[in-house]
């Protein structure tokens, strides 16, 4: 079977930069233990969103902490590339723990750009998951109310006042082609509305590949942790297309009689998937 991969395929900077501070975090505790905190290394909840390499980290002694309660004195905690709610690192702050802040710099302009956008009070809109750890980090960045919605039809549903100032931003992994629709629709309604774009370019770049090796194929294959959010928009992107569209966490999920009538496949991953998950997956695609 022809495979066609896409470039942008991987791990995205933001991902890189925060697992290289945890590898020197656990580095320097292997090689200088003089240097190094006395306590534990941990992460406050999952570094990033791809199980095989949470469950290496794990192997290696990282401990993924839920609750800033279980910190303890002298433990070494790296902040997710995700970012954490600014509530949550004033409590990291005052357990005692040392911090390294791993937050995606992409994360963390829109957390403050959020800020300085609704420092007099105004509204934020935010076009997200809610539930999601980035979400409930630039939420807690807002200084006036604040909603989140997932779709135009939430968006529709919320009571938005006339008379106030409204701020519409994104979590940085959504579609852009959505955010600019929603953008036009609520300018349409507020003459001053401020629109903060932080949807990260990487995210951009991933999805238009995507689009675009899904007109060619006929048939998808995404490799990348359920949990993922720019994963599970990338099968989107390609389901649109109209093809059969797989989402998998690992090779060992595909089935190969599903792929029997077909005779090129495209493959691209999440901002989270690690190499050797990808080539595993080309390698398999490519035998059929």
């Amino acid at each position: 079977m022809d495979v066609l991969r896409a470039t942008t395929a991987g791990f995205c900077m933001g991902v890189s930069l925060a697992l290289q501070k945890l590898d020197t975090a656990l580095t320097l505790a292997a090689t200088t233990p003089a240097r190094s905190p006395q306590g534990r290394i941990c992460t406050l909840g999952p570094i990033i969103h791809n199980p095989q390499v949470l469950a290496a980290y794990e192997a290696r002694g990282v401990v993924c902490v839920r609750d800033t309660a279980d910190l303890r004195p002298g433990d070494a905690v790296i902040i997710r590339a995700h970012g954490i709610p600014r509530q949550e690192e004033e409590k990291v702050r005052a357990s005692g723990a040392h911090i390294t802040d791993a937050t995606c710099p992409k994360v963390k302009k829109a957390q403050l750009a959020i800020a300085r956008a609704t420092r007099q009070g105004a509204v934020l809109l935010l076009f997200g998951e809610a539930d999601h750890p980035e979400v409930r980090g630039l939420v807690s960045y807002a200084l006036g109310p604040a909603y989140v919605f997932g779709s135009q039809k939430e968006l529709e549903r919320l009571i938005l006042p006339d008379r106030q100032r409204y701020v519409l931003a994104s979590q940085t992994t959504q579609d852009r082609e959505t955010f600019a629709a929603l953008e036009e629709m609520l300018r349409a309604r507020f003459a001053d509305l401020v629109v903060l774009s932080t949807i990260c370019d990487a995210t951009r770049e991933r999805q238009e590949e995507a689009r675009s090796i899904a007109s060619r194929v006929d048939v998808m294959v995404v490799v990348g942790g359920r949990q993922s959010g720019n994963t599970r928009r990338l099968a989107d992107v390609a389901a649109l297309s109209g093809i059969e569209t797989f989402h998998v966490e690992s090779v060992d999920e595909l089935d190969a009689e599903r792929f029997t009538q077909k005779s090129r496949a495209g493959l691209t991953a999440g901002a989270s998937t690690p190499k050797s998950l990808i080539d595993a997956a080309q390698t398999w695609l490519a035998s059929l």
